[in-house]
């Protein structure tokens, strides 16, 4: 098939759920990317095309390279943002874990962990943040203290118990 080369099948929408802090982190970049990183490349643009030959001008070819980047990421950012819900408030249940919360979890060596169920696009392991739609995350969802969670991954079944929950940091 001629032309296919570039297809993509639609990546899966991830949960619509968004964090106050996450929703501000987003809009952040959005403002970055639109009102400082955009005019600085189209200006760096701007001048290496006055320079005549573009086929082997590296600053002219990676600026338009980065201003496709840009323009794509923003387009993305803005029609995610329309769809979001931000999560402001907490559960009516706070014994139960749910989007927002912060859960300590044991395993079986005793080893605790602390975990923040957040939305996809604002998930940050290293940060401690869950995607909610994460195997984890989704066997923490509903349970409360005590409760013990089980985790099917690569590694085989690994078991944990959950010590607290807040949602407070």
């Amino acid at each position: 098939m001629v032309g296919m080369g570039r297809y993509r099948p639609p990546r899966q929408r991830g949960s619509k759920y968004i964090t106050p802090e996450g929703e501000a982190a987003l809009r952040e970049e959005l403002r970055l990317l639109w009102k400082v990183e955009r005019p600085q490349v189209t200006h760096v643009v701007h001048e290496a095309a006055k320079n005549g030959d573009r086929s082997e001008n590296g600053d002219y070819i990676y600026g338009k390279r980065r201003l496709r980047e840009i323009d794509s990421r923003v387009r993305f950012l803005n029609k995610r943002l329309d769809e979001l819900e931000v999560v402001s408030r907490p559960p009516d249940d706070l014994g139960k874990i749910r989007f927002g919360a912060w859960v300590t979890l044991e395993d079986e060596a005793g080893a605790e962990t602390r975990w923040r169920i957040v939305g996809p696009d604002e998930f940050d392991l290293k940060a401690g943040k869950l995607s909610m739609d994460s195997p984890m995350a989704r066997a923490m969802l509903g349970k409360a203290v005590d409760d013990e969670i089980v985790v099917h991954s690569p590694q085989g079944e690994q078991r944990y118990y959950v010590t607290a929950i807040s949602y407070q940091p």
